[in-house]
């Protein structure tokens, strides 16, 4: 059996946890100084402790999962070295913090993976991207996949350099999904649509759409013209999505640019984290 200690019970360590309690198939030791925090990982069956000092010092895991703020990564990387078994490795979920960051306080060669999931990660339907330094091995790719496939669809960048746009698009593209709803659901309302309705129609809409280009070979663009009719009402809806020369395309493209430059100041400015 794969152990683990989870580091952080917050909203993405509370998720992975009950994520990872409801299968059973692994050992998990939680450290959270948080007592309400801690408390509630405890009720789904984890031992827990307020710190690594109050564990057991005999106690070992395969795999450190570090859930907790940037600030804290490194620090929490050096002082967890000492509990990982020989042929474990360190995963950090907190966004931003690079493997050269997550390793400077390490004087020991030590694999280590960094991982961006998002927020639909906590119904188990995330995108988790992950980008591992050269210490990590297949063994422990194999340990990983598991793992962060109760959270969603799991891929791998080799180029560290690619997790800003990784960021930008599926780290902050739910929030733009989220607006998208918004806005559908305002537009309901401003037709003559309740606000009750016009969001259940808006929330399914955008839900259906997902599941039928997730499920489907084609490409986007193929089914948005199945849907519309020359002439027809989409037609219509369609050449209205224009503000001046910009499409929806454009705006889209110019968020996730915005997303991703300001991913790039951030990371390479830690102290602004």
């Amino acid at each position: 059996m794969t152990s683990i200690i989870l580091v952080g019970a917050g909203s993405m360590g509370f998720a992975m946890l009950q994520m990872w309690t409801a299968n059973a198939v692994w050992s998990i030791t939680v450290i959270e100084p948080n007592e309400d925090m801690r408390m509630r990982a405890g009720e789904l069956g984890a031992d827990t402790y307020g710190s690594p000092h109050e564990m057991p010092g005999n106690l070992k895991a395969d795999v450190v999962v570090i859930a907790t703020k940037p600030r804290f990564v490194a620090e929490i990387v050096s002082n967890c070295s000492s509990l990982i078994f020989k042929d474990g490795f360190v995963m950090s979920v907190a966004a931003g913090v690079t493997l050269d960051e997550m390793a400077q306080n390490v004087k020991e060669p030590l694999p280590l993976i960094r991982c961006m999931p998002n927020t639909p990660a906590a119904i188990g339907e995330g995108m988790i991207v992950c980008c591992a330094n050269r210490h990590f091995k297949e063994s422990h790719r194999v340990v990983t996949l598991p793992l962060l496939s109760q959270l969603g669809l799991v891929s791998f960048v080799d180029d560290e350099a690619l997790m800003n746009a990784v960021t930008a698009v599926s780290g902050s593209g739910p929030a733009y999904v989220f607006h998208f709803i918004e806005a559908l659901q305002k537009a309901g309302v401003d037709a003559g649509l309740s606000d009750e309705f016009a969001l259940m129609l808006a929330k399914q809409t955008v839900f259906g759409a997902a599941k039928l280009a997730q499920s489907s070979h084609e490409e986007p663009a193929a089914l948005i013209k199945n849907v519309t009719s020359p002439n027809g009402t989409t037609a219509a809806g369609m050449a209205a999505l224009k503000i001046g020369p910009k499409t929806l395309l454009h705006i889209v493209s110019d968020a996730v640019a915005a997303a991703s430059e300001r991913a790039g100041e951030l990371y390479t400015s830690p102290g602004k984290r």
